[in-house]
Protein backbone atom coordinates (compact mmCIF):
# COMPACT_ATOMS: atom_id res chain seq x y z
CA UNK A 1 0.00 0.00 0.00
CA UNK A 2 1.57 3.65 -1.17
CA UNK A 3 0.80 5.81 2.02
CA UNK A 4 1.21 8.52 0.33
CA UNK A 5 -2.48 7.99 -1.06
CA UNK A 6 -4.07 8.56 2.24
CA UNK A 7 -5.40 11.39 3.57
CA UNK A 8 -5.30 13.66 6.75
CA UNK A 9 -8.75 12.00 7.28
CA UNK A 10 -7.42 8.11 6.75
CA UNK A 11 -4.92 9.08 9.48
CA UNK A 12 -7.50 9.98 12.08
CA UNK A 13 -9.59 6.65 11.05
CA UNK A 14 -6.83 4.82 12.00
CA UNK A 15 -5.66 6.07 15.07
CA UNK A 16 -9.65 5.71 16.02
CA UNK A 17 -9.22 2.34 15.25
CA UNK A 18 -6.00 1.54 17.44
CA UNK A 19 -7.73 3.33 20.31
CA UNK A 20 -10.17 0.73 20.10
CA UNK A 21 -8.11 -2.54 19.52
CA UNK A 22 -6.62 -0.73 23.16
CA UNK A 23 -9.97 -0.32 25.12
CA UNK A 24 -10.68 -4.25 24.05
CA UNK A 25 -8.43 -5.04 26.30
CA UNK A 26 -9.42 -2.71 29.06
CA UNK A 27 -12.30 -3.68 31.99
CA UNK A 28 -15.83 -3.44 30.35
CA UNK A 29 -17.10 -2.95 33.99
CA UNK A 30 -15.36 -1.12 36.64
CA UNK A 31 -15.01 -3.49 39.66
CA UNK A 32 -12.66 -3.73 42.74
CA UNK A 33 -11.52 -7.12 41.39
CA UNK A 34 -8.74 -7.10 39.76
CA UNK A 35 -10.00 -9.78 36.94
CA UNK A 36 -12.75 -7.50 35.69
CA UNK A 37 -13.70 -8.79 32.62
CA UNK A 38 -12.69 -6.99 29.17
CA UNK A 39 -14.49 -7.46 25.53
CA UNK A 40 -12.97 -10.40 25.15
CA UNK A 41 -14.98 -12.32 27.76
CA UNK A 42 -18.07 -11.67 26.00
CA UNK A 43 -17.68 -12.63 22.14
CA UNK A 44 -20.85 -10.99 20.95
CA UNK A 45 -19.58 -7.70 22.99
CA UNK A 46 -16.39 -7.85 20.84
CA UNK A 47 -17.63 -8.47 17.43
CA UNK A 48 -19.72 -6.17 17.73
CA UNK A 49 -18.23 -2.94 18.95
CA UNK A 50 -14.55 -3.48 18.81
CA UNK A 51 -14.42 -5.82 15.63
CA UNK A 52 -16.73 -4.36 13.70
CA UNK A 53 -14.80 -0.79 14.15
CA UNK A 54 -11.60 -1.95 13.45
CA UNK A 55 -12.76 -4.35 10.57
CA UNK A 56 -14.24 -1.20 8.75
CA UNK A 57 -11.55 1.07 9.44
CA UNK A 58 -9.54 -1.38 7.93
CA UNK A 59 -11.87 -1.78 4.53
CA UNK A 60 -11.76 1.96 4.39
CA UNK A 61 -7.79 2.10 4.17
CA UNK A 62 -7.86 -0.81 1.48
CA UNK A 63 -10.69 1.07 -0.41
CA UNK A 64 -8.32 3.88 -0.56
CA UNK A 65 -5.26 1.84 -1.87
CA UNK A 66 -6.85 0.15 -4.58
CA UNK A 67 -6.28 1.81 -8.50
CA UNK A 68 -10.24 0.33 -9.00
CA UNK A 69 -12.98 0.32 -6.53
CA UNK A 70 -13.96 -3.30 -5.43
CA UNK A 71 -17.43 -4.02 -4.25
CA UNK A 72 -19.77 -5.90 -1.06
CA UNK A 73 -22.93 -7.02 -1.74
CA UNK A 74 -23.46 -3.78 -4.22
CA UNK A 75 -21.66 -1.51 -1.89
CA UNK A 76 -18.27 -0.25 -2.84
CA UNK A 77 -15.37 -1.27 -0.02
CA UNK A 78 -15.51 1.84 1.09
CA UNK A 79 -18.85 2.57 1.75
CA UNK A 80 -19.20 -1.26 3.08
CA UNK A 81 -16.58 0.16 5.40
CA UNK A 82 -18.45 3.34 6.60
CA UNK A 83 -21.05 1.85 7.48
CA UNK A 84 -19.94 -1.16 9.92
CA UNK A 85 -18.15 1.98 11.57
CA UNK A 86 -21.42 3.96 11.98
CA UNK A 87 -22.76 0.34 13.66
CA UNK A 88 -19.83 0.30 15.79
CA UNK A 89 -20.81 3.95 16.80
CA UNK A 90 -24.54 2.81 17.44
CA UNK A 91 -23.42 -0.16 19.47
CA UNK A 92 -20.98 1.62 21.65
CA UNK A 93 -23.45 4.11 22.30
CA UNK A 94 -26.43 1.45 23.44
CA UNK A 95 -24.17 -0.54 25.15
CA UNK A 96 -22.59 2.00 27.66
CA UNK A 97 -26.27 3.61 27.78
CA UNK A 98 -27.04 -0.31 29.29
CA UNK A 99 -24.11 -0.83 30.87
CA UNK A 100 -24.90 -2.21 34.67
CA UNK A 101 -29.04 -2.42 34.06
CA UNK A 102 -29.10 -6.12 34.93
CA UNK A 103 -26.06 -6.15 36.68
CA UNK A 104 -26.41 -3.67 39.77
CA UNK A 105 -23.71 -1.73 41.17
CA UNK A 106 -21.68 -2.20 38.03
CA UNK A 107 -20.91 0.72 36.39
CA UNK A 108 -19.04 1.46 33.05
CA UNK A 109 -15.67 0.40 32.83
CA UNK A 110 -12.46 2.40 31.04
CA UNK A 111 -13.08 -0.19 28.11
CA UNK A 112 -16.75 1.21 27.54
CA UNK A 113 -16.02 4.58 28.08
CA UNK A 114 -12.81 4.70 25.66
CA UNK A 115 -14.64 2.44 22.67
CA UNK A 116 -17.55 5.21 22.66
CA UNK A 117 -15.01 7.59 22.06
CA UNK A 118 -12.61 5.67 19.69
CA UNK A 119 -16.20 4.60 17.62
CA UNK A 120 -18.45 8.12 17.71
CA UNK A 121 -13.86 9.66 16.38
CA UNK A 122 -14.04 6.76 14.18
CA UNK A 123 -17.47 6.83 12.36
CA UNK A 124 -17.66 10.88 12.38
CA UNK A 125 -14.01 10.81 10.25
CA UNK A 126 -15.04 8.07 8.03
CA UNK A 127 -18.44 10.08 7.17
CA UNK A 128 -16.29 13.63 7.14
CA UNK A 129 -13.65 12.54 5.01
CA UNK A 130 -14.82 12.24 1.96
CA UNK A 131 -17.30 15.84 1.97
CA UNK A 132 -13.96 18.07 4.17
CA UNK A 133 -11.59 19.03 1.95
CA UNK A 134 -9.12 20.01 5.31
CA UNK A 135 -9.70 15.92 5.53
CA UNK A 136 -8.74 14.92 1.93
CA UNK A 137 -5.25 16.77 1.67
CA UNK A 138 -2.81 14.34 1.39
CA UNK A 139 -1.30 12.47 5.05
CA UNK A 140 2.23 12.54 3.49
CA UNK A 141 3.33 14.73 1.03
CA UNK A 142 5.06 13.37 -1.73
CA UNK A 143 8.78 14.40 -1.87
CA UNK A 144 10.39 15.95 -5.11
CA UNK A 145 13.07 14.02 -7.08
CA UNK A 146 16.05 14.75 -6.66
CA UNK A 147 18.14 17.13 -8.46
CA UNK A 148 20.67 15.34 -11.11
CA UNK A 149 19.26 12.11 -10.02
CA UNK A 150 16.92 10.30 -12.62
CA UNK A 151 13.83 9.07 -11.30
CA UNK A 152 11.12 6.80 -11.91
CA UNK A 153 10.44 6.19 -15.86
CA UNK A 154 13.90 7.68 -16.97
CA UNK A 155 13.34 10.87 -18.87
CA UNK A 156 15.92 12.54 -19.85
CA UNK A 157 16.94 15.28 -17.25
CA UNK A 158 16.32 19.26 -17.51
CA UNK A 159 13.27 18.59 -19.47
CA UNK A 160 9.74 20.38 -18.86
CA UNK A 161 9.35 20.12 -15.02
CA UNK A 162 12.17 18.93 -13.88
CA UNK A 163 13.45 20.46 -10.89
CA UNK A 164 16.73 22.70 -11.74
CA UNK A 165 15.50 22.87 -15.27
CA UNK A 166 15.16 25.64 -17.69
CA UNK A 167 11.65 26.26 -18.95
CA UNK A 168 10.42 24.57 -21.69
CA UNK A 169 6.55 24.29 -23.62
CA UNK A 170 4.38 25.57 -21.05
CA UNK A 171 6.53 26.10 -18.28
CA UNK A 172 6.04 29.32 -16.16
CA UNK A 173 8.87 31.62 -16.61
CA UNK A 174 10.70 33.88 -13.71
CA UNK A 175 8.27 36.97 -14.11
CA UNK A 176 5.70 34.53 -12.94
CA UNK A 177 3.76 33.42 -16.20
CA UNK A 178 0.56 31.49 -16.41
CA UNK A 179 0.69 28.10 -14.57
CA UNK A 180 0.34 24.94 -16.87
CA UNK A 181 -3.52 25.16 -18.05
CA UNK A 182 -3.75 28.81 -18.47
CA UNK A 183 -3.19 30.64 -21.56
CA UNK A 184 0.62 30.81 -22.96
CA UNK A 185 1.96 32.68 -25.31
CA UNK A 186 3.68 29.95 -26.80
CA UNK A 187 1.82 28.05 -29.65
CA UNK A 188 0.69 24.28 -28.37
CA UNK A 189 1.10 21.70 -30.04
CA UNK A 190 -1.23 20.50 -31.82
CA UNK A 191 -4.35 17.30 -29.98
CA UNK A 192 -2.90 14.16 -29.87
CA UNK A 193 0.64 14.58 -31.09
CA UNK A 194 2.68 15.60 -28.17
CA UNK A 195 4.20 18.18 -30.11
CA UNK A 196 8.13 18.22 -30.87
CA UNK A 197 8.70 20.90 -27.70
CA UNK A 198 7.05 18.55 -24.81
CA UNK A 199 9.25 16.83 -22.66
CA UNK A 200 8.32 14.58 -20.11
CA UNK A 201 7.76 15.73 -16.81
CA UNK A 202 6.40 14.33 -13.23
CA UNK A 203 3.18 16.50 -11.37
CA UNK A 204 1.00 15.51 -8.36
CA UNK A 205 -2.64 15.78 -8.44
CA UNK A 206 -4.37 17.64 -5.65
CA UNK A 207 -7.24 15.39 -5.34
CA UNK A 208 -7.98 12.27 -6.52
CA UNK A 209 -8.26 12.11 -10.09
CA UNK A 210 -9.41 8.87 -12.92
CA UNK A 211 -7.26 8.20 -15.60
CA UNK A 212 -8.73 7.14 -18.76
CA UNK A 213 -7.64 4.64 -21.53
CA UNK A 214 -6.21 6.12 -24.47
CA UNK A 215 -8.88 4.38 -26.49
CA UNK A 216 -11.44 6.72 -25.29
CA UNK A 217 -13.35 4.19 -23.25
CA UNK A 218 -15.52 5.89 -20.91
CA UNK A 219 -14.75 3.85 -17.67
CA UNK A 220 -11.09 4.81 -15.90
CA UNK A 221 -8.32 2.19 -15.83
CA UNK A 222 -6.73 3.99 -12.56
CA UNK A 223 -6.98 6.31 -9.76
CA UNK A 224 -4.17 9.16 -9.22
CA UNK A 225 -3.86 9.74 -5.98
CA UNK A 226 -2.73 13.16 -4.16
CA UNK A 227 0.75 12.94 -2.48
CA UNK A 228 2.18 10.74 -5.37
CA UNK A 229 4.11 11.58 -8.32
CA UNK A 230 3.43 10.51 -12.08
CA UNK A 231 5.23 10.82 -15.43
CA UNK A 232 3.16 13.25 -18.30
CA UNK A 233 4.87 11.15 -21.39
CA UNK A 234 2.48 13.46 -23.91
CA UNK A 235 -0.02 16.33 -23.94
CA UNK A 236 -3.44 15.02 -25.13
CA UNK A 237 -5.53 17.94 -26.72
CA UNK A 238 -6.23 19.65 -23.09
CA UNK A 239 -5.20 16.54 -21.08
CA UNK A 240 -1.98 14.57 -20.66
CA UNK A 241 -0.93 11.02 -21.33
CA UNK A 242 0.51 10.05 -17.71
CA UNK A 243 2.21 7.04 -16.61
CA UNK A 244 1.58 5.61 -13.04
CA UNK A 245 4.31 3.93 -10.88
CA UNK A 246 3.53 -0.07 -12.12
CA UNK A 247 3.40 1.00 -15.79
CA UNK A 248 0.06 1.84 -16.63
CA UNK A 249 -0.64 4.39 -19.22
CA UNK A 250 -4.03 6.79 -19.69
CA UNK A 251 -4.86 9.72 -20.20
CA UNK A 252 -5.77 12.76 -17.58
CA UNK A 253 -8.61 14.88 -18.74
CA UNK A 254 -8.72 17.07 -16.14
CA UNK A 255 -5.51 18.68 -15.26
CA UNK A 256 -6.35 21.79 -13.15
CA UNK A 257 -4.15 22.57 -9.94
CA UNK A 258 -1.78 19.59 -11.10
CA UNK A 259 1.62 20.38 -9.26
CA UNK A 260 4.87 19.87 -11.38
CA UNK A 261 7.91 18.67 -10.10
Amino acid sequence: MNIRSLTRGDGVVIAAAVLLFIASFLGTFDSSDSDAPSAWDDLGLVMSLYIAGIVGAALIIIARALPTPRKIIGLDLGQFGIALTIFTAWTAFWTIIDAGGPLDGLDAGSGLILGLIAALVLAAAAVATPLVPALQAALVGAPRPAVGQQPYGGQPQGGYGYPGAQPAYGAPGPQGAAPYGQPQQQTPPPAGTGGGSFSPFWFAVPVQRPLYAEDGSPAPIAELAPGTWYLAVEQRGSGLVAQTQDGRRGVLQDTTGIQRG
